[in-house]
């Protein structure tokens, strides 16, 4: 076993992002009980996938919504960051499609939930983005652009914001990857194993010494293809944003490296076009600083590599949720693989290209 401080400091980033323990799921009954005492909702419950909340699909006469239960290991002042970043960019950037809170009856935006063992969970209501996810509408360049002006736009907003909890510790925030080094030994393949060493060597050698020097602010955290509802018929094309269970206090460039992570690899012959795409469009809503540029790309990638080593090292934890996740990330040690083959010199080329194509 593991005791090195790098391997604790790991281990306790896991653990405060609520990635470690496995809970009992909460009783439909009591939800459904809640969302009628609280905030007079009555319709059919159904459960849906994600990775560690409680989720729900509440379908009303009125409308549906998306109820969450947070795990008991998530604190209560992380969960209330999540919140307040989205009633922020409501009252703040109204025109953003940045998903709702509904408020309880007595107008609370959330239920606290006491176990029986003293641990708390907290349930919180949101307006259902009803449409198609990116990850399934296969888009063109242009539409990627737009899904990266969105990204943009949201990070611009946010930008004022401040929480007393936006500094929590958060094993996605690419800030800690080069810490995380103890992951790779939960990865069975060698070959993999190898592609991770090279990603943690680039980003220590390039990142590291820039961290403490990159401009920082609230952000998503997690604009995944997933997370980003899109109607192709539309002009605006994203018409909702979802899921801010992953905002943080970070450098600005590691919002943009998340989806361009999720992106790299898509087109085979061309690993990075559909990434660059995205990043093309989030500059001209919010310019990245020239200094910073050239690290973006080895962001996307250690943000890639993190999520293949996240998801081994909880497959092999909790099976129950183990298709899921390696369904999620099936692809990433080839995508990896696949954008280490281009030269980062010319990413970062075609990135300057772009923003002063556009400028």
């Amino acid at each position: 076993m593991n005791t090195s401080p790098a391997a604790n400091f790991a281990q306790r980033l896991l653990e405060e992002s609520g990635l470690t323990s496995s809970h009992e799921p909460i009783d439909v009954l009591l939800v459904s009980n809640l969302l009628e005492e609280r905030y007079r909702l009555t319709g059919r419950l159904g459960r849906l996938a994600t990775e560690k909340d409680d989720t729900f699909r509440l379908s009303t006469d009125s409308g549906n919504y998306l109820v969450k239960v947070s795990p008991p290991d998530e604190a209560e002042a992380v969960v209330a960051l999540q919140t307040a970043a989205m009633r922020y960019l409501e009252t703040t950037a109204a025109h953003l499609p940045v998903q709702r809170v509904k408020l309880t009856a007595d107008a609370d935006d959330h239920v606290t939930i006491r176990l029986n063992d003293g641990r708390t969970r907290i349930l919180r209501v949101f307006h259902f983005v009803e449409g198609q996810v990116l990850a399934d509408a296969n888009p063109d360049a242009e539409r990627l652009s737009q899904a990266g002006e969105m990204l943009g736009l949201i990070d611009v907003a946010l930008r004022p914001f401040t929480h007393p909890a936006d500094r929590r510790g958060l094993a996605w925030d690419i800030r800690h990857f080069h810490q995380m080094t103890e992951l790779v030994e939960h990865t069975p393949s060698p070959g993999h194993r190898q592609l991770a060493q090279s990603v943690f060597r680039l980003f220590g050698e390039n990142v590291v010494p820039r961290l403490n020097d990159l401009e920082t602010q609230v952000i998503h955290g997690d604009f995944s293809p997933y997370n980003i509802v899109v109607d192709p018929r539309s002009d605006h094309f994203v018409t909702g944003v979802i899921d801010f269970g992953d905002t943080v206090r970070s450098a600005a460039i590691f919002d943009p490296a998340v989806p361009m992570a999720n992106l790299l690899g898509r087109t085979p012959d061309h690993p990075w076009r559909d990434a660059c795409a995205f990043a093309a469009g989030y500059q001209l809503k919010r310019p990245i600083q020239a200094s910073e540029l050239p690290l973006l790309p080895i962001a996307a990638l250690a943000r890639l590599t993190l999520r293949a080593l996240i998801t081994n090292w909880r497959a092999e934890r909790a099976p129950e949720r183990r298709e899921y996740l390696l369904g999620h990330a099936k692809d990433d040690w080839i995508n990896v693989e696949r954008s280490l083959t281009v030269s980062l010199d010319d990413v970062v080329a075609h990135l300057r290209e772009a923003r002063h194509g556009h400028s």
